[in-house]
């Protein structure tokens, strides 16, 4: 490896894909002193921040502490997905049921990709991006979002015509399908339910008989988002010079347009309303088809209704001139405004309604709405010239939403919050939804306080909120268009030494000043490095080499697959392996060597074939002083050649000591491995853990899969014919197939099991049938275990069909002794030819038993 690569991938330790940001800064403010002055970290890898986050500082604390609290936030949810997917990010912190592959979920996308796309290193955008596209499992349409919009804002930051491009047919293809599933022509508009716009149990939804879901309508938000995706598409397809693709969508945003204000706009109210699809009859009431909320059934005629749904057409610039009297209500107690709201339905509706518990959209603090309603306040402040509202107001709820991140002191976000007291109990059930990525921040301070307003060319305009009382703020190393950007009000002069005024910095340079807080716009200059960056680029069956993680597992192969010399309870050791590195104590995301009776344990990662490795990252637990879990004293690299442990040659290292809550690098000429291990020492008394670990290498798209090791005589993928997998009991929420189609996960997602669940029996039992005799003398049970309903069996056996009647196998030894959920559980015993074995659980109380996979050996 030539020295000069080898101190790139020391030094960009930072950045998680092991790429390095080639723009160049002058920095105005110092991050190290703003990290510091933070005390919430979960998250310490000051160089990951440095490395990819815009800083910012203001004079109001709550503002500027959620600021990097959001940012910390986005690294609780990035996920490595796979080599060919990427990077990809979740809504919860854990991976629910109803989520997509890697346990991403659509409603939240177009949030989430407008926050990230501010990150220096664009793949983290751009893959995510594609992973809707071209991810088996992915579900873009699982709910209501924007994805087309939210691909062309991360193309205004970071341009590349070659990606975008690549994509359009996708962003095509999606778009269809949401006309052929939920577009009604004699409308004019698409239909959707509450429930599927991610906003459940709403005010129209309870005067449904499904009041979870509620029934089709003609709503704000969808019609919204589609009308955007169309605009996008039009402009995707004018870059791509198809001249006839862009006008076709441009013609359907338009129509869209039309229809929003003729048929969802109520004069008489002032707001945008959902439109009921079909009569709607709940408890002697009829809602009729056509009419817009509480125009008709049981509140017919009340002068309310509103919800801050009606808002979402300006978050992408819907309405033009004529309809800014929506916003009078926005900031009044009577209708939206709360000490920690807005509420999502204004305050005197008859369904008004605050729940202590999820997921009522009836009277709740949503964050989610929070940010399409601040979205929407900076488009029309940006764009029509009106005095219903103002800027002060933009700040004031923007304070609102910034004191809303709060629990028990502490920076924090859930679902949804109490509008009066900030209370999020009842809507952060454990290890679900703390720290939610379900809604945006950091945008809003970007675009709207800070005031960079994207554009599709050279040109930046910069209007910032922020109030007029304000003496200083900036906003430094923003990734603009290939410049780094920084937006400075110094009224004196004093705090930055740039001069008095408002100051637009590119790359070190002044290109803007007014004496004046207001808008500027100028030409950017000419990029500074005119060199054009490795990136992802748009193609899955690209060959062309890019970094890759090939430790990760979410596929639920048997390679890559992770052992170690000790795993303490309650903790997994496919969690090191998982794509996600966060440091709580609880909720957990870890696997650690507490109970260990060693000065030294291993962690070992088996490739099930040689990869191209040049770089490991360990992601080290640090509980705190005096926790039994803290980095280990040091550790070494090792990789398996000649029949043996063997350590790396050339290894580099950042930080040279073990750090806690923190990627610690160690970077080494290229080598060909099967196997790697990191063994520890442990630091005294206490014990090594980790959240993740990483290693990188350069290869093409496909990534080869490492094939499962032979000799596995339960092993049918197909679930056709023979190995046949039967139980005496299977719960009508799994298949008893899935316990022996060769995928691997002790997670609720993806779905991927047998269980008992809801058994009457005592015992239950699975039984493979081979199909004809086999010498078998080992089995692995994969437990599941969801510490509810499902939990690891009080004891299990192994017995064999001698022909005549089932019998136990002889010498049974067990590793683990006891039966434990969350991992493999081995059992050897004397070979016996059988054709047909199986495991008889005892279950645990009133829980079933369960498992995600068995394999069953000769030996």
């Amino acid at each position: 490896m030539p020295r000069d690569r080898l101190r790139t991938f020391v030094l960009c330790s930072a950045v998680l894909c092991g790429f390095h940001t080639t723009m160049t800064t002058a920095q105005v403010l110092d991050k190290q002193r703003l990290l510091d002055a933070q005390t919430f970290w979960d998250n310490r890898d000051w160089d990951w921040y440095k490395a990819n986050i815009p800083f910012f500082e203001c004079p109001d604390a709550d503002v500027t502490t959620t600021y990097y609290y959001r940012w910390e936030l986005v690294t609780k949810h990035l996920t490595y997905g796979s080599p060919d997917t990427g990077y990809t990010f979740t809504e919860f912190i854990d991976r629910p049921f109803w989520s997509g592959t890697y346990g991403a979920i659509s409603c939240p996308a177009g949030h989430q990709l407008y926050e990230v796309r501010w990150l220096k290193e664009p793949r983290f955008a751009r893959d995510y991006a594609r992973y809707w596209f071209r991810t088996p499992g992915a579900e873009p349409r699982r709910y209501s979002t924007w994805l087309a919009d939210a691909v062309w804002a991360v193309h205004q930051v970071h341009p590349d015509d070659a990606f975008i491009l690549d994509l359009l047919p996708d962003l095509q293809r999606n778009y269809e399908a949401w006309e052929q599933s939920h577009f009604v022509p004699q409308a004019g508009l698409f239909w959707q339910t509450g429930h599927d716009d991610g906003m459940e149990i709403n005010i129209n939804s309870r005067q449904t008989q499904d009041t979870v879901r509620g029934a089709p309508g003609y709503r704000p938000t969808l019609n919204s988002y589609l009308f955007a995706d169309a605009l996008a598409i039009a402009r995707v397809a004018r870059l791509a010079g198809d001249a006839a693709t862009a006008d076709a969508y441009a013609a359907k945003a338009a129509a869209l347009k039309a229809n929003v204000l003729e048929k969802l706009w109520d004069p008489k109210r002032q707001f945008f309303f959902h439109m009921f699809q079909r009569d709607e009859e709940r408890h002697g009431h009829t809602v009729k088809a056509g009419t817009l909320t509480h125009q008709t059934g049981r509140f017919a005629g009340s002068p309310h209704g509103r919800e801050l749904i009606g808002y979402v057409p300006w978050q992408f610039n819907l309405p033009g001139p004529g309809y800014e009297s929506a916003w009078k209500f926005l900031m009044e107690r009577d209708h939206f405004f709360a000490d920690y709201g807005p509420t999502v339905t204004e305050r005197h509706d008859p369904l008004f309604h605050i729940s202590d518990r999820c997921c009522w959209w009836s009277g709740q603090s949503w964050p989610y709405a929070t940010t399409q309603t601040l979205v929407a306040l900076a488009n029309l402040l940006n764009s029509d010239e009106q005095d219903v509202i103002g800027k002060a107001d933009y700040f004031k709820l923007l304070q609102v939403y910034a004191r809303t991140h709060q629990k028990h002191g502490r920076p924090y976000i859930a679902e949804a919050a109490h509008p009066d007291s900030g209370s999020w109990d009842g809507h952060d059930s454990y290890n679900h939804s703390e720290h939610y990525f379900h809604s945006a921040y950091c945008d809003l301070i970007i675009s709207g306080l800070a005031g960079l307003r994207p554009r599709d060319d050279e040109t930046i305009v910069v209007n910032p909120l922020a109030p007029d009382g304000w003496d200083w703020f900036a906003l430094d190393d923003v990734p603009y268009r290939g410049r780094s950007l920084a937006i400075v009000w110094d009224r004196t002069g004093a705090r930055y030494g740039r001069g008095a005024g408002l100051h637009v910095i590119a790359d070190g340079t002044t290109i803007a000043s007014s004496p004046r807080l207001g808008r500027l716009m100028v030409e950017l200059p000419e990029r500074a490095d005119p060199a054009v960056r490795k990136r992802s680029g748009g193609d899955p069956d690209r060959t062309d080499n890019e970094r890759v993680n090939f430790a990760v597992n979410n596929e639920g192969f048997y390679y890559p697959r992770a052992t170690a010399s000790f795993t303490a309870e309650r903790t997994w050791v496919e969690k090191s392996i998982d794509g996600n590195s966060w440091y709580h104590v609880s909720p957990p995301n870890r696997w650690t060597t507490a109970g260990s009776p060693h000065e030294t344990d291993w962690l070992e990662v088996d490739f099930g074939i040689e990869r191209p490795i040049d770089t490991v990252r360990l992601y080290f637990l640090d509980d705190g002083e005096g926790a039994p879990i803290a980095p280990p004293a040091r550790y070494e690299l090792e990789s398996w050649a000649g029949g043996e442990w063997v350590s790396i040659p050339g290894q580099r290292r950042l930080p040279e000591e073990p750090g806690g809550r923190r990627a610690n690098i160690t970077s080494f000429p290229t080598l060909r491995a099967t196997k790697l291990r990191a063994v520890f020492t442990h630091r005294g008394a206490a014990r090594t853990g980790l959240s993740e670990f990483e290693a990188w290498g350069d290869a093409g798209r496909p990534v080869e899969a490492a094939p499962p090791p032979p000799g596995n005589l339960a092993a049918n993928a197909a679930g056709e014919g023979y190995p046949k997998a039967s139980a005496s009991w299977t719960s009508r929420y799994d298949r008893v197939e899935m316990a022996n189609d060769g995928r691997i996960h002790f997670q609720p997602s993806p779905h991927n099991r047998w269980t008992s669940y809801e058994s009457p029996n005592e015992t239950d039992w699975l039984e493979i049938d081979f199909g004809e005799p086999q010498t078998v003398g080992r089995v692995d049970l994969y437990l599941y275990d969801d510490r509810g309903g499902v939990q690891a069996p009080r004891a299990y056996t192994i017995q064999f069909f001698d022909g005549s009647g089932w019998r136990d196998a002889a010498r049974q030894q067990k590793q683990p002794a006891a039966p434990a959920g969350g991992r493999v559980n081995t059992v050897t015993f004397d070979p016996v030819e059988a054709r047909k074995l199986r495991v008889v659980f005892t279950h645990d109380g009133r829980a079933g038993s369960g498992l995600t996979e068995i394999e069953i050996r000769r030996e």
